[in-house]
């Protein structure tokens, strides 16, 4: 079992008060919340455990830990063969590649309300981890999830959803100015390398060798899950490059008509977040958002502009009806949390395409929610009313925002960092640093 727990900084209450100190001083209850300070208080304190307990050796945020930091990282064997799944679900480091690119946004909103070196120095550990993570492919374009005990075998599929967020941390840390000219120029090469492969592909996400199938889905799609994503990393291309190739591909894309019934991605992107097959949780639908706010920030035709801000306004009413959920997460819950997923392998079947891995993955998750409750109870009550809350916080609309910022801020100060096993809790850095500039 891997243990990873970093020395907690000195001063570290210290370093508490002085953020306090930092904020507005709104100290006054809403109605029965509490105050401001002690709100940014337990946002302080989820920032501090994410960095003690679930940013490994690696500088990759991992999905869960015990309460010391431990996990049990798979071998390169497992992944090689596979297990538990060709995917890497439900495994500690499912999702390296879509936290670290995901979480950057939160630790480049605080490092520019605070500018404090600290972040700095935090948010290149996402970016260097992000490096990594696109260095360990023995396909070009290959994004990997994570790493196993060898620091360098990941599973053997990676996705969209997590190639977006790998593009747009990066293009994050670059737009917020923290890299020194070397890193950006590092940065963007690799960028453009990954891009390049994934036009190559015609957009489909390539696997590894070891893998039961040669790629895994596709950003040329017409749905929620596709369109934003492509236009991003097309319009983010040409931002960081100049290159007028990517300019031209982006605007092409963005008039595309496709799907059912058709649309044009433009068209998708202003109708904001909607799935093709209805979902209780809709957290992943963060990752196009992030995206559709990026290109509302790189956009300057307004007509363009004027449909990014249309889908993020859309988004944002959407997903306001999940934050209450927090009401429902009990702080005195002792439901039991399965930490050793290799109880899962009694599910396990060799896989020959990526219908058989999601097969895998399926059925060991129909076991999972029953061997581990606790599991469902942090990822439906804490993760997705902050990732919702997250999704509202990007609203360009400001009365939108405020009218539900007493209940963002209520989702915001319910749950203790250091008394969850998961890391989705992450959101709350970009969800306070966001609301504060509204």
């Amino acid at each position: 079992m891997t243990r990873f727990r970093q020395k907690t900084a000195s001063g570290f209450f210290g370093l508490i008060l002085l953020l306090v100190s930092s904020f507005p001083t709104k100290t006054a209850a809403i109605s029965g919340q509490k105050s401001w300070a002690e709100d940014s208080l337990n946002v302080e304190k989820s920032h501090q455990e994410i960095w003690h307990r679930f940013v490994d050796e690696h500088s990759i945020l991992i999905d869960f830990a015990d309460f010391d930091g431990r996990f049990d990282r798979p071998t390169a064997a497992e992944f090689r063969e596979n297990k538990p799944n060709a995917l890497g679900w439900w495994t500690p480091t499912e999702n390296g590649s879509m936290f670290n690119g995901l979480y950057l946004d939160g630790i480049c909103q605080r490092w520019m309300y605070r500018r404090n070196e600290a972040d700095r120095r935090k948010a290149k550990r996402l970016a260097q981890g992000l490096l990594l993570l696109a260095s360990i492919g023995d396909t070009p374009g290959f994004i990997g999830r994570g790493v196993a005990t060898d620091g360098k075998t990941p599973p053997a599929m990676g996705s969209n959803d997590q190639t977006s967020p790998w593009f747009y941390g990066l293009w994050r840390y670059l737009d917020t100015g923290l890299p020194d000219p070397p890193e950006r120029r590092q940065i963007i090469a690799k960028m453009v390398k990954v891009a390049n492969a994934l036009l190559a592909n015609n957009w489909r996400l390539p696997t590894m060798s070891y893998s039961p199938s040669k790629y895994r889905n596709s950003f040329a799609t017409f749905n929620w899950e596709g369109a934003p994503r492509l236009l991003f990393i097309l319009k983010a291309m040409h931002q960081l490059t100049g290159d007028a190739k990517w300019e031209k591909l982006y605007q092409d894309a963005a008039r595309e008509v496709g799907g059912e019934p058709r649309r044009s991605r433009l068209q998708i992107c202003a109708e904001g977040m909607k799935f093709d097959v209805p979902k209780q949780f809709r957290w992943t639908g963060v990752s196009s958002t992030v995206d559709v706010r990026a290109l509302w920030e790189m956009e300057k035709d307004p007509d363009m502009r004027k449909a990014y801000e249309e889908g993020l306004n859309a988004s944002a009413r959407s997903a306001a009806t999940g934050i209450t959920l927090w009401h429902q997460f009990d702080l005195n819950d002792q439901k039991p949390f399965l930490h050793d997923w290799r109880t899962l392998n009694q599910w396990w079947k060799p896989q020959h395409s990526e219908q058989d891995a999601l097969d895998v993955s399926q059925t060991e998750l129909n076991e999972l929610v029953k061997l581990s409750p606790r599991r469902n109870q942090e990822l439906g009550f804490v993760r997705e009313p902050l990732w919702m809350s997250w999704i509202v916080t990007m609203a360009p609309d400001r009365q939108l925002v405020e009218q539900h910022r007493s209940e963002i801020r209520g989702a915001l100060s319910h749950f203790r960092a250091d008394k969850l096993y998961y890391s989705q809790f992450f959101p709350a850095e970009a969800v306070w640093f966001r609301l504060q500039n509204k």
